[in-house]
């Protein structure tokens, strides 16, 4: 599958002031496929070590790990001559090895001239949470880049469908609507996304099958290798209480207020019970925290009220999944009678803007009015306001817009691209382009 994390990659490559890189995303992201296949292309060989399945080679960096003793050792281990600007060491699952971490520094100080791409599911979980004392991050001495499910563009690139992508970037640049029969294609598929979601395991299964079924299976192979990294990365106890914080989302998005409430996941929860867990799963990725900010104004994010936040799944195919809502509902013609669809829109958006690296912030006022998502694009704050269906209207967003004099909004739904009155409509299948 085409990914555009590809791109990062080969620029990465080509900088001159590269260092060794760390790949970080979700368990089953699809980070070790991007990274071998990157590797397998661009270079003209590739060293590949998971450090958490090879002992033999976690003992070599207990040892000397400055480049100038690791370089011969590992050509020792793997049988693979190393040359710098023709080979890639990468390391996966680095967060299996502290010391192997370490020596990411010393390729940034030493051996600049190599290429070392390190991958991890739950580093940050391994650095933040259980062993803090331990793990030293290589602050300043690596790159990172962040890889997501794939996005609606990924979907349709998936799908085969490439043209139907530069037809949905072309219209929301010129704001011109789309031929109704592109339109509907673009919004069928875009069904088909919110069951599937952008797992690259589940979209394969569909691709494959063509069944839903058998992505759903894939989905839940994925929920299940969640759970054993809980065992990895967590004690039991607070185990427990990751699994009931991620499993109480769909319940929390249900709500007419879709704030994050901790006694939902338990009578009598609190931030000092389920901080810790609600911490975990989004250092590991699968969970994605929307914050709420008081003012709309620049910068947006110094008016983050801390206590009040909304939490989404990182992959809206898995939130299909946990909610067990019928198949059917989500791909059938006209269904905006049922409110929950709303929330799977709104978990749809947070992903895509996620990927697109814009941190998630919304607005309340008083609980008279909220925007669902509010952006900092350069020097102007844009509110976001998403609808799951064709019915628009909301006092909401022009409230805001009033209050903080915004120069235009954007109103994602069904309906067709156009601009009007200082808001430009962008139809659901075109988020990716926002």
């Amino acid at each position: 599958m085409q990914r555009k994390i590809t791109v990062e990659l080969i620029a990465w490559k080509n900088r001159k002031d590269r260092m060794p890189l760390i790949l970080n995303g979700a368990s089953q992201i699809g980070k070790t496929y991007s990274i071998k296949e990157f590797g397998e292309k661009e270079f003209v060989n590739m060293v590949y070590i998971n450090l958490e399945r090879n002992e033999p080679i976690r003992e070599i960096f207990d040892g000397n790990i400055s480049p100038k003793s690791l370089i011969p050792a590992l050509e020792t281990n793997t049988g693979i001559r190393i040359k710098a600007g023709e080979t890639l060491i990468f390391l996966d699952e680095i967060q299996a090895c502290e010391r192997a971490l370490t020596s990411l520094k010393y390729f940034c100080e030493d051996a600049p001239e190599y290429h070392v791409v390190a991958a991890s599911s739950l580093l940050g979980v391994a650095v933040a949470m259980k062993h803090r004392e331990k793990f030293s991050f290589p602050v300043g001495k690596v790159n990172e880049m962040y890889l997501y499910p794939l996005d609606f563009e990924e979907f349709i690139w998936a799908m085969g469908r490439e043209k139907l992508a530069e037809e949905i970037r072309s219209h929301y640049e010129t704001n011109e609507a789309m031929h109704p029969a592109f339109h509907k294609m673009a919004l069928d598929y875009l069904k088909k996304y919110l069951v599937i979601g952008g797992m690259p395991a589940a979209v394969k299964s569909f691709v494959d099958s063509e069944s839903y079924i058998e992505s759903a299976n894939a989905q839940t192979d994925i929920y299940n290798e969640y759970i054993a990294d809980t065992a990895k990365y967590a004690d039991p106890a607070t185990g427990i209480k990751i699994r009931a914080c991620y499993d109480s989302i769909p319940a929390q998005l249900a709500k007419e207020n879709h704030k994050f409430q901790y006694k939902m996941v338990q009578k009598g929860g609190t931030a000092t019970i389920f901080g810790i867990s609600l911490e975990w799963l989004k250092f590991a990725g699968i969970v994605l925290k929307c914050q709420k900010i008081t003012q709309g104004e620049i910068p947006i994010a110094v008016y983050q009220y801390f206590p009040d936040f909304k939490l989404y799944m990182g992959d809206v195919g898995m939130l299909t999944l946990k909610s067990q809502i019928p198949v059917q509902m989500l791909l059938a013609e006209n269904n905006e009678a049922n409110t929950f669809l709303g929330s799977f829109t709104e978990n749809y958006v947070a992903q895509a803007f996620t990927a697109n690296k814009k941190p998630l912030f919304y607005w309340t006022n008083d609980n008279q009015g909220e925007v669902d998502f509010v952006l900092q694009e350069d020097v102007n704050v844009v509110p976001v306001e998403v609808k799951r269906g064709i019915n628009t209207r909301s006092r909401s967003l022009t409230m805001f817009m009033k209050k903080y004099n915004c120069p235009y909004a954007i109103r994602i739904s069904q309906k067709n691209f156009g601009f009007e009155n200082h808001i430009k409509s962008v139809p659901l299948y075109a988020v990716f382009c926002i």
